[in-house]
């Protein structure tokens, strides 16, 4: 039976308390930190050596896709009622979004450690401890619009020039690519400053605290972020039905990323499902 994604602004108090309690059952029997390893096992730069499948590749959308599967697949083993909603960072662009609400994802990190003290995830609740990360801290970061450094989140516009392209990916197929939708949307550029961030990573950076880099699960934000990435891909791909995933075959010996990036029909470790696999999830779930 195909189930539906909600946007988060829309769920009701039954349904975040239900989506809260899922995400705490996984936490307490340690399946949420299993899900926050593959993630750092699998989060890798174009400087790195070996293949890339989670990041600055062509698999950045698929390979999100089913690591969303299976997280909600986890979630609907506790609760099958709860599905990920999705946060629209274009429209609910505020601290003082719902989102942030003490009933749902808690608020932003205090001055000083940007520890978050608010919401069911909050350190001192005893629920949410930090155990697998690449920093120490026990407790979840937060440092909205990181006064440091200032950034917004993305806009419709912004978001827009990235669905306005009609190729999915293109060489050198990393983080480095001029032209596809896959970059523009993942948001690598070679701008300056604050700039150089678009889409999917500004939101990383407009959070801050653990959501910058491999850990950045540790935040349950993370699945609402990458519901909408998803969402925005499946748009786009109703847009553009012959814009198949690319490439289509793996690059060649002697090429800079041979056995490097994954191509249409071959294998995402560690799911073992291909790209063309997860193309159409119409069967499996919608959005509303």
């Amino acid at each position: 039976m195909v189930y539906v994604r909600k946007n988060q602004r829309d769920l009701t108090a039954a349904e975040r308390k239900k989506f809260v309690g899922a995400v705490l059952e996984l936490k307490r029997s340690g399946r949420y930190d299993e899900f926050v390893r593959t993630h750092i096992q699998y989060y890798s730069a174009d400087g790195d050596d070996g293949l890339r499948v989670a990041h600055m590749a062509p698999t950045f959308l698929p390979w999100h896709r089913q690591y969303l599967l299976e997280f909600e697949r986890a979630l609907r083993s506790v609760d099958p009622t709860v599905t990920v909603p999705y946060w629209d960072w274009t429209r609910d662009n505020t601290p003082a979004a719902s989102l942030w609400g003490e009933d749902f994802m808690g608020g932003n990190g205090r001055r000083g450690d940007h520890q978050v003290t608010t919401g069911p995830f909050a350190y001192a609740k005893g629920n949410w401890p930090i155990t697998v990360g690449v920093t120490e801290s026990p407790f979840l970061s937060r440092d909205f619009g990181n006064p440091a450094n200032p950034i917004d989140l993305p806009t419709k516009q912004e978001l827009a020039r990235a669905t306005a392209e009609t190729v999915y990916d293109s060489a050198p197929w990393d983080s480095t690519s001029r032209t596809g939708f896959r970059n523009a949307l993942e948001g690598w550029t070679r701008a300056a400053g604050t700039g150089r961030w678009r889409n999917h990573n500004r939101v990383h950076r407009w959070v801050g605290g653990l959501m910058l880099g491999g850990a950045s699960v540790n935040d349950p934000v993370f699945w609402l972020h990458h519901s909408f990435v998803d969402l925005v891909w499946s748009r786009w791909q109703k847009k553009n039905p012959r814009a198949g995933y690319l490439p289509a075959a793996p690059p060649p010996p002697g090429s800079a990323q041979y056995r490097r990036v994954v191509a249409r029909n071959e294998p995402m470790p560690p799911f073992g499902v291909t790209p063309a696999d997860v193309a159409d999830h119409h069967r499996l779930y919608r959005y509303a």
